[in-house]
């Protein structure tokens, strides 16, 4: 009986320490996304993390100079319930229709109207590694 009563306390501390280490602030153990470079072309890449049940959607592309752009599916003025689509070199605001180069993306709003949210990313080796905090301070944009 005390064998059983151990196991069983051993089973619930494994079950909680688990439970505890993949509740939406890790993926795989990790802190961070990586997205493979060889993964991206100049065709937008659109990517969602669920956050408590809060999907939280970004996008990923080349630019013309092979360099990886990333931001948001959200815009800072309109929010992020019809995000953006890919229109020839462009992408295009779903809600008002404004038009941006994809080789301008990655930077923040200046403060000129809509604008993809900036997400910050870096370039380690053959991937795009985008932090997980990163990820969840766009929330708020898909409330």
């Amino acid at each position: 009986m005390r064998q059983k009563i151990i196991f069983m306390m051993f089973l619930m501390s494994l079950i909680i320490a688990t439970g505890c280490t993949i509740t939406g602030k890790t993926v795989n153990n990790e802190e961070y996304i990586k997205i493979p470079l060889d993964e991206l072309s100049e065709e937008v890449k659109f990517y969602e993390y669920d956050d408590g049940g809060v999907n939280i959607k970004y996008f990923a592309v080349l630019g013309s100079d092979g360099e990886p752009r990333t931001a948001f599916d959200a815009c800072d003025v309109c929010g992020g319930y019809k995000g953006y689509q890919q229109v020839g070199e462009d992408i295009k605001c779903r809600n008002c229709g404004r038009v941006f180069k994809i080789d301008g993306l990655g930077t923040k709003n200046k403060g000129y109207g809509c604008w993809p949210s900036y997400l910050p990313h870096e370039v380690k080796g053959n991937n795009v590694i985008i932090e997980i905090k990163d990820i969840q301070e766009g929330r708020r944009r898909f409330i």
